[in-house]
């Protein structure tokens, strides 16, 4: 007995929305129930024409129709992740129109999500469910023009000025490189895949200019490059204020084919797919057909309808899955920095939303673990968010946010990690009125600035650039044994008087000199370090990453550690990356830190034993390695610095994995192998 058709909503009633519609028509998984428009007439009327049954003059209301399993969202892109993570929360599937969302970070979002609640996400670029497409990928694959050398690809055309459209105006994310750019980047990206055997490449550099309208500032036109890994290079061309020739072509060392029709946008009737092959000896092209009977948008709509009858959560290659519409968006990302292009409400100055459009609050569901760092009042998340990998406002507001959500409040920054990332951080927290809620430590003096005059002038300048007035600690980040530690201590106490700081440490001491700035403090009647911040993993540091830095792996500091209780933050806590098995293998050594600093015979074997055990907890290694430093017999507040969602998720799984002391000391190589087979 064939499946139930899939019953669509459509989120949103332009041209692109009417032209699924159609699709659905002719689609034999999926059938349109209702439609939403904010304008309640348009609405009515939209859904008449479609043949919808439902109509909704608000959002809300279609996605609280139990009735609807599956919806298309065609809103302007800025409204792309506000409603698909709404819908995605109210369990419903989703196709989001191209671009997913405005950047990578806010797609991200909306991934995660997904994925969280156990709903299909696809983006919808049609022309990758069309026929055509799967015989340029299996040509391809099948080396029908030898390697891959040069693509050229292109999809541009010419708009009436209209500052009102959508097209033309920067605060609805317009211009050309997120309208049709896209197209070009991910045909590009699956071409120089396909010559890989696999379903997509990303590119090792994107390049590339545009020109901007004076009044807009949006990209009327614009030319990138990419490069990949076999030295595949991609020309990309697109534009709204540009008419120019829609075709790709790609040139192989045996040959070339074109696409006249690369795109399959025909939003009234079927097109078949037509591909001409150019062998290198034969000026007569070899012209190949790809028979379709319905629209791209059709088979866009049978594409999720099986995934999702499947209980599928993404779409199979070609069509687009999670990890190919981040790597387009990143693609896309950096060809708008190319071209100058940043939307106003992306700079950090306007940046005050989130991804989903809506107060930043910590969720219901988050479990919240946090400790005591004295002399500080307010608590402490165990697990500390490293601002070192933040580079944009749209990155950083994803991750600062999804962390806060998940229940954390600590953030570590220092002056060497530059005033734009104290900047972002200071951007995000007045965005959202949290300085009270939060932890800031901040770290100064790094050699070869490493005096206590250089920490007064570095903490100050970090306090302007966070737009603050206090950092709740302050942590020296090398230390200087040319200076004595009662200076050092001085400088801490005087600056903790003014209200400057709450709480103090090191990061990258030695035991013997905490030792000593905290006898000086107590002869002195002065505050004393609480807090110590050097290397402490389940792998031990083999060697430094950085000069100066120190772990706290040999028994006499660990010992000191239980005894005085001091609170501990270490650096790389997860061994950056050593722990995840696609990295770091006896045989991979294409990552020259990794290699240095933590490969050794004791560190794999302790790799494996974390392997194994993640299997029975159901988490990732990383998480195993966290919750071994979570667990020491002394209060430990790891760094963590994820670059993406996903490894922030990874690392908050760690809080509830309670490893026992029989497998801490397993983990620590004290039991033999012997012992647990």
């Amino acid at each position: 007995m064939p499946a139930s058709r899939v019953r669509w909503g459509l989120l949103a009633c332009g041209r692109i929305a009417r032209a699924f519609a159609r699709g659905l028509q002719q689609s034999s998984t999926g059938e349109l129930l209702a439609v939403a428009s904010r304008d309640g007439k348009r609405a009515a009327a939209f859904a008449r024409e479609v043949g919808a049954a439902r109509h909704y003059e608000v959002y809300e209301a279609l996605l609280r129709d139990q009735d609807i399993e599956a919806v298309y969202i065609s809103t302007p892109h800025p409204l792309h992740a506000e409603w698909a993570i709404r819908a995605a929360e109210a369990g419903k599937h989703l196709l989001v129109e191209k671009p997913l969302a405005v950047n990578a970070a806010d797609a991200e979002t909306i991934i995660e999500t997904a994925r969280e609640r156990g709903v299909f996400l696809m983006e919808a670029y049609m022309y990758r469910c069309h026929p055509q497409t799967a015989m340029l990928v299996r040509l391809l694959q099948e080396g029908a023009i030898g390697e891959v050398g040069v693509i050229q690809a292109t999809f541009s055309f010419h708009a009436g000025f209209d500052p009102e459209s959508r097209l033309w105006n920067n605060a609805l994310a317009g211009g050309s490189i997120l309208d049709v750019g896209g197209y070009t980047t991910s045909i590009a990206r699956l071409i120089a895949g396909a010559a890989l055997g696999r379903p997509f490449a990303d590119p090792i550099s994107v390049s590339g200019a545009g020109h901007l309208h004076p009044e807009t500032e949006v990209d009327l036109w614009a030319v990138g490059t990419m490069k990949f890994e076999n030295g595949t290079v991609a020309s990309i061309s697109t534009g709204i204020g540009l008419a120019q020739e829609n075709v790709v072509r790609v040139f192989g060392t045996q040959g070339y084919l074109v696409l006249p029709n690369p795109f399959q946008a025909n939003r009234e009737k079927p097109e078949a797919g037509r591909i001409l092959l150019y062998h290198k000896d034969h000026p007569t092209p070899e012209e190949l057909w790809a028979p379709s009977e319905v629209t791209s948008f059709a088979h866009e709509a049978d594409v999720c309808g099986h995934a999702i009858r499947a209980r599928r959560v993404e779409a199979e290659p070609p069509a687009m899955t999670w990890a190919d519409t981040l790597g387009n968006l990143r693609a896309q990302d950096a060809w708008r920095v190319a071209t100058g292009l940043t939307y106003e409400f992306e700079k950090p100055q306007n940046y005050r939303h989130t991804a989903a459009r809506r107060r930043l609050a910590v969720r219901p569901e988050a479990r919240i673990v946090h400790g005591r760092i004295p002399p500080l009042e307010k608590p402490v998340s165990r697990l500390i968010m490293g601002v070192d990998n933040q580079n944009t406002m749209p990155q950083a507001s994803m991750i600062f946010s999804d962390y806060f959500e998940r229940g954390g409040n600590a953030f570590d920054t220092a002056w060497i990690y530059g005033r734009h990332r104290s900047e972002l951080l200071g951007a995000w927290l007045r965005a959202h009125n949290l300085r009270d809620e939060v932890v800031i430590i901040a770290k100064g003096a790094h050699t070869p600035f490493c005096t206590p005059e250089d920490a007064v002038r570095q903490l100050h300048e970090q306090l302007g650039w966070l737009g603050t007035d206090y950092v709740d600690v302050y942590l020296f980040h090398r230390d200087n044994p040319d200076v004595p530690v009662g200076e050092f201590v001085d400088m801490l106490n005087q600056e903790m008087q003014a209200g400057r700081i709450r709480a103090f440490g090191g990061s990258n001491w030695t035991i013997e000199r905490v030792k000593k700035a905290n006898a000086y403090a107590r002869r002195h009647g002065l505050q004393e370090f609480s807090v110590i911040s050097n290397n402490l993993s389940l792998a031990v540091m083999v060697n430094p990453p950085w000069p100066g830095c120190l772990h706290l792996h040999d028994p006499e500091s660990l010992r000191w550690l239980r005894r005085t209780q001091i609170a501990v933050l270490p650096w790389s806590s997860q061994a950056r990356g050593f722990f995840i098995p696609e990295r770091a293998h006896p045989d991979k050594l294409d990552e020259e830190s990794l290699v240095r600093c933590w490969y050794s015979p004791d560190n794999f074997k302790r790799q494996a034993r974390a392997i194994k055990l993640a299997k029975q907890y159901n988490v990732e290694p990383v998480s195993i390695a966290l919750a071994w430093v979570l667990r020491q017999p002394f209060p430990t507040f790891p760094l963590i610095g994820p670059r993406r969602i996903a490894e922030t998720r990874s690392s908050f799984l760690a809080l509830d994995v309670r490893l026992t002391p029989q497998e801490m000391r397993y983990l620590d190589l004290e039991i033999e192998d012997k012992a647990k087979s």
